[in-house]
């Protein structure tokens, strides 16, 4: 059962914020980017009370993502990223994304805590931070 409710137009959004946020990182990092973007939908709490569909998420102002303000973010999604995207939804993730709402790449190493989270972790270049379950209890 997915996490969220979604239809193709959702599932390539996703799948090309994945791919813009994190294509360096490959599909392991590509995923984590989604855990995050799934769990804003799902958290409704914090910076992200609100939030209920993917477009939502993606296009939140301010508090959303850098790469939709650049043209890598616009090409079209491959069957890659649309697969990545659809295991993201059902539920698929991955440490330290796992209950994270937030991420970025620092250039060095990654502060304890950011926007007062917590750090829960690197993947490559980028930092991960979760809030508290009694903060957040819907993304745990």
């Amino acid at each position: 059962m997915p996490l969220i409710r979604t239809n193709s137009a959702d599932i390539d959004l996703l799948a090309r914020l994945m791919r813009a946020e994190a294509e360096g990182e490959g599909e392991l990092g590509m995923m984590m980017v989604g855990n995050v973007g799934v769990n804003r939908i799902i958290a409704n709490c914090l910076d992200f009370k609100g939030i209920r569909s993917v477009s939502d998420m993606v296009y939140q102002s301010p508090g959303g993502f850098e790469s939709v303000t650049l043209p890598y973010f616009y090409q079209r999604p491959r069957d890659k990223d649309r697969r990545l995207a659809r295991r993201v939804i059902k539920g698929e993730a991955y440490y330290p994304a796992t209950n994270a709402l937030w991420f970025f790449r620092p250039t060095g190493d990654c502060p304890g805590t950011w926007f007062n989270q917590q750090n829960t972790g690197r993947y490559k270049a980028h930092c991960f931070y979760a809030p508290t379950p009694q903060d957040c209890p819907r993304v745990y």
